[in-house]
């Protein structure tokens, strides 16, 4: 069986990378390790079919170096030993291993002393986020790099190339370009092989939008997917809840479910959770992480419907940024120089300490913030549960009159 053209199209050399161009341009970190001849373990992340296994694909053959592929999922432990056997034979060996992030305990503790001792080099791939889905240990040991979502003239460049390359004596229309890359959702891999499959049904060498259509009739959706615009979608989807927006809110959410980008979706979820409703409902934030759980457990479609009442209830939420504000005076004043001695009663074993359980209410009058601080960092907002804290508040400074 034949092997689709945009894995048959794997680039040789960083030169044939589309996109991506903070990191391959000369002032880039990858191009810098290439030309230098140097290779570190190395995570790449970021959405499917934007060039990830490409990138650790051009990075091999442009450095000359033996390497195999595994997929975490798919190749069991046996076929992991019989890489480690390959590459104490060459001495060294890098490998590629796709879908990183499921990588399970038994494989991580096989390539851990491997990787720390140099016996083994890899390139990770993943689609998730590696700060949340892979396992510190393996993190720890490599360098992340994120990959970006391609622009529409990075897609556009990527099938002029494949024209060039596979099929100089066809002609691509622009209308049959903009269905390609409509339909692709900006993933360069899916529009390759569309290109493909466009140029084996056309009878007169002439790729048009009614041909694209013959492979797929799907709605066109206007895809968000390029870097600018997919951040501008999250950023409006955040201010929707945290305007109080419900059906904004649903509107942007529905857009983001379009990309099938989950892990964005409830990653800034999460923040939104701590950031814009915070202390006004904090019992908010454990039922959204069982919705994440969930989420992630049913994946789409049917978390759409989970997301729904997540984003419903956090828009009609009360709302609250006050621990956002305070941490970052604290963080603004430290990084200004509030580095201070910490009280002498405060320190380890000191005898000066007051222990509050000792007292009556659990509370003794005692200073905490260093001499030269006397800040206030958290200002209640109004709202029914910080109203308590409120008045938590001012009994303890009455006790410290």
């Amino acid at each position: 069986m034949q092997k689709p053209l945009a894995n048959k199209l794997k680039p040789q050399s960083l030169k044939e990378i589309v996109g991506q161009k903070h990191l391959i341009d000369k002032d880039g970190v990858i191009y810098k390790l290439v030309k230098k001849k140097k290779l570190v373990s190395l995570i790449f992340y970021g959405p499917s079919g934007i060039g990830k296994t490409s990138l650790a694909n051009a990075i091999v053959h442009e450095l000359n170096l033996k390497y195999r592929e595994l997929n975490a999922v798919i190749n069991n432990k046996k076929d992991f030993d019989i890489i480690l056997e390959e590459a104490k034979m060459f001495n060294g060996l890098v490998v590629i291993i796709d879908e990183i992030h499921r990588l399970n305990k038994d494989k991580q503790d096989l390539l851990l002393p491997h990787i720390e001792n140099g016996l083994i080099t890899i390139i990770g791939l993943t689609n998730a986020n590696p700060f949340h889905k892979i396992n510190p240990a393996i993190r720890s040991r490599c360098q992340l790099f994120e990959l970006y979502p391609l622009t529409e003239e990075e897609i556009k460049q990527g099938l002029k190339n494949t024209l060039k390359k596979e099929f100089s004596d066809y002609q691509l229309t622009k209308d049959g370009e903009a269905a390609i890359i409509k339909l692709a959702n900006y993933d360069l891999r899916n529009a390759i092989n569309t290109l493909e499959l466009g140029a084996v049904i056309c009878t007169n060498k002439k790729i048009n939008k009614n041909i694209i259509e013959k492979i797929n009739n799907k709605p066109i959706y206007l895809s968000d997917k390029n870097e600018d615009n997919y951040y501008d979608m999250l950023s409006a989807f955040q201010k929707s809840i945290r305007g109080g927006d419900v059906h904004a809110s649903l509107y942007y959410l529905g857009r983001l479910i379009v990309q099938d980008d989950l892990d964005s979706i409830i990653r800034r979820l999460t923040v939104i959770v701590y950031e814009d409703i915070g202390l006004a409902n904090p019992n908010l934030a454990t039922r959204i992480n069982l919705g994440v759980m969930a989420c992630e457990r049913v994946g789409f479609p049917e978390a759409r419907i989970i997301l729904s009442n997540l984003v419903i209830e956090m828009a009609l939420a009360p709302k609250s940024n006050s621990a956002y504000l305070a941490i970052n005076k604290v963080l603004s004043d430290i990084e200004q120089g509030a580095s201070y001695p910490i009280p002498k009663h405060l320190k380890n074993h000191s005898q000066d300490y007051k222990y509050p359980h000792d007292y009556q209410f659990s509370y003794v009058k005692q200073q905490y913030l260093p001499n030269q601080l006397k800040e206030t960092y958290y200002y209640p907002k109004k709202n029914q549960n910080e109203n308590h804290y409120a008045n938590i508040l001012k009994k303890i400074q009455e006790k410290n009159r």
